[in-house]
């Protein structure tokens, strides 16, 4: 009697104690990398719409200086944006490149991904020397303050994902592509595709807008 009383006070031994399952534990490396990624992008995308919001109330301040309709060549800002949708579509062909294995479509696909990220960098440095020329810096007008300002910081985004990405392309070289390395290119593709859709926004709110 003893003996059953001992034993049905043991942990594991009545209906009620807790038995092993296979969803008990923390969650997957990946799922936990993306979900967090995903909280920087919201939080980027937060900041970004502050300077949206900023750029809408001052974009009738030019203090009688230039205003985007005198400043906007929207064939040049035609080729930006192309090479900023291409260089997203190569990008993505990169990364399935990758998680198949296809090592030499990788490193093609993300150089392309380097080389339109590249050129619309330089054609929006070479917007941003040309309307300072003409004396439209970003100290001329609040308009000019909060046009520097929204689109300045998203060429500074572009600037970060091409170090980025040359990092990414070296690490894989080195590493090849284990699964810690294509949840960093996971990452950077959601990134560079985040771009493109804030650049797109610019190029309605900002330029087609101001252009007219």
């Amino acid at each position: 009697m003893s003996a059953q009383i001992g034993t049905a006070h043991l942990p594991g031994h009545g209906h009620g104690a807790p038995t092993a399952s296979s969803s008990d534990g923390p969650a997957p490396i990946r799922i936990t990398v993306a979900y967090g990624f995903w909280i920087f992008l919201l939080s980027d995308i937060i900041m970004f719409s502050a300077l949206f919001a900023a750029y809408a109330v001052l974009s009738g301040q030019t203090a009688g200086g230039p205003a985007g309709r005198e400043l906007f060549e929207l064939r040049h800002v035609g080729i930006e944006t192309l090479c900023l949708l291409f260089s997203s579509y190569t990008c993505g062909l990169g990364l399935l490149a990758v998680e198949r294995r296809q090592i030499r479509a990788f490193y093609v696909a993300f150089a392309l991904t380097f080389v339109l990220g590249a050129t619309f960098l330089g054609l929006e440095l070479s917007e941003f020397v040309g309307m300072v020329a003409q004396g439209a810096g970003p100290s001329r007008s609040a308009f000019l303050s909060a046009f520097f300002s929204l689109v300045g910081l998203h060429g500074a985004h572009v600037t970060v994902g091409l170090i980025w990405l040359g990092f990414l392309v070296a690490q894989t070289a080195v590493r090849g592509p284990r699964d810690f390395v294509r949840r960093r290119l996971l990452c950077f593709s959601l990134f560079w595709h985040a771009l493109d859709i804030i650049w797109v926004a610019l190029l309605t709110l900002v330029y087609l807008l101001g252009a007219h």
